[in-house]
């Protein structure tokens, strides 16, 4: 069943669970400016939801004249037309903003009623009891219908791992994706016919990249993330770490739960991983692999997302690895249209020749938004029948198309025209392998310490500032430290 279109049983019930107090209030619609530089409180009008968020979701929620929003999407979706989401926007790099929340919520303060949270760090947030328990307030058909039709993975980065109670509503989950010019690694020789979906080795993947930045004439091969950032040790190093069969703690199943998990970043597999990036920013040097060539600028270790998109977008690389707004951005026509190729990573070791459990072959690392109700909020109901029509699919083609966000409906990507939402639909199936191949950060609470501790060993071991081996056997040390405290403290 579809909600929030004509399909048969859907419209025999509101569109948006209406609580009572609801139905008889009477306020005005809120006017005025749509994003507000801080926290609003005195003479914030009736019905206005004060929202988190950065610059790129704040400038799609208003529009002027018949131009569309994510406002009116909401309001076309059901949410009742006294209330307005006004939006308290934020920085876009992910530790300040989790710092935000948590000052606002450990002190007790609202508005915002509503907190955009990364799917990294939503966890915490659910375990101190900072957040409104969607299981118990939503109603039961808008509850089935997500977890029936939401992405797994970027539920379970929403829930209460004690009690599988829903505590946040995914906004949008991101996947990573490897762009590639597969017009010129085509005329270098190279056959991508089947690599959407079935990516090659890493070793034919980086000898196709160097072949063609070689006959290309191109300043660059691949361009990346691998700054000491919470992208290295999130998404990037993640995805890299899994196609050669390593694991943070052993594995996928370990990723949700601290104190007892085993240490693996030590592991033989995890350091040929870092050897491999070692050969691919400096070549035949010490640390590195045989039969990797030198394809990445030695930049990366001081880039983040955007700094590495500039150069392929510019037509200077001939592969980047992103998220799914690159896509949106460069396979326009003006840009590569369809000579823009687009798959998930290479790969290193199988899931058969892995070590633990669903590890190996290709991987997307997961990313993603999460929005979750303040227990502090005096406008609670408000708040919950805003998140009710986030979940409705019209409003999530509304952010895709607008945003270039990926709905937490994937089967809407599917269904969705290029003509629509851009030319992320044209990779609909890659899109699904992404979200098959899907790897999650560690969301626990002691994430954001450990992240600290990997993407600065990680960047360390890229810059030859340690050997791999020594940077992972200082790093597992550190995080057996770090959950030996969790054992000991009893949490």
């Amino acid at each position: 069943m579809v909600m929030g279109r004509d399909t048969a049983g859907q419209n025999d019930r509101p569109r948006l669970g209406r609580r009572s107090f609801l139905k008889t209030a009477s306020v005005s619609t809120a006017g005025g400016v749509a994003t507000v530089a801080g926290c609003l409180s005195r003479g914030r009008k009736p019905g206005t939801v004060v929202m988190t968020a950065a610059s790129d979701v704040a400038g799609i929620m208003h529009s002027e004249g018949d131009q569309p929003s994510i406002q009116k999407a909401l309001w076309d979706a059901g949410l009742d037309e006294d209330i307005r989401v006004e939006i308290q926007t934020v920085v876009s790099d992910s530790a300040s903003r989790m710092q935000t929340a948590q000052s606002a919520l450990e002190a007790g303060r609202a508005p915002p009623d509503i907190h955009m949270m990364d799917s990294g760090w939503t966890v915490p947030f659910i375990l101190r009891n900072q957040t409104i328990n969607l299981s118990e307030e939503f109603p039961d058909d808008v509850l089935q219908y997500v977890n029936d039709n939401y992405l797994e993975a970027i539920l379970e980065t929403a829930r209460d791992p004690q009690t599988g109670d829903l505590h946040a509503l995914p906004l949008f989950p991101d996947l990573g994706f490897t762009l590639y010019r597969q017009d010129l690694i085509e005329d270098a020789g190279y056959d991508t016919s089947g690599w959407g979906t079935n990516p090659p080795p890493w070793e034919e993947f980086a000898s196709a990249v160097r072949d063609a930045r070689d006959q290309a004439g191109l300043n660059y091969g691949l361009t990346t993330q691998a700054a000491a950032y919470e992208g290295l040790s999130c998404c990037t190093f993640n995805e890299v770490m899994t196609t050669w069969g390593g694991a943070y703690y052993g594995g996928v199943d370990n990723l949700f739960t601290a104190g007892e998990r085993p240490i693996t970043v030590d592991g033989e597999r995890v350091i040929d991983a870092i050897r491999m990036m070692r050969s691919f920013i400096e070549g035949e040097e010490r640390n590195t692999l045989d039969g990797y060539p030198q394809i990445c600028p030695a930049a990366i270790v001081q880039w983040t997302e955007q700094q590495s998109l500039a150069p392929f977008a510019d037509g200077q690389a001939i592969s980047n690895r992103n998220w799914s707004y690159a896509i949106a951005s460069t396979g326009v026509e003006d840009v590569f249209g369809e000579d823009l190729g687009v798959m998930t990573r290479p790969f290193a070791v199988s899931r058969q020749e892995a070590q633990y459990e669903d590890v190996g072959g290709t991987a997307a690392a997961l990313g993603g938004w999460n929005l979750a109700v303040s227990p502090f909020s005096e406008r609670q109901e408000e708040a919950l029948q805003v998140l009710e029509a986030f979940a409705n699919e019209d409003v999530m083609l509304t952010v895709f198309e607008l945003g270039g966000f990926l709905p937490p409906n994937l089967e809407l990507v599917a269904e969705a025209s290029p003509d629509d939402v851009g030319p992320v639909a044209r990779y609909a199936d890659v899109v699904q392998s992404a979200s098959e191949n899907a790897i999650p950060r560690p969301a626990t609470d002691l994430w954001p310490e450990q992240s600290a501790l990997i993407y600065q060993a990680v960047n360390g071991a890229y810059r030859g500032v340690q050997s791999p081996e020594e940077a992972m056997n200082e790093l597992a040390q550190e995080l057996e430290q770090s959950e030996s405290e969790v054992q000991t403290n009893g949490n």
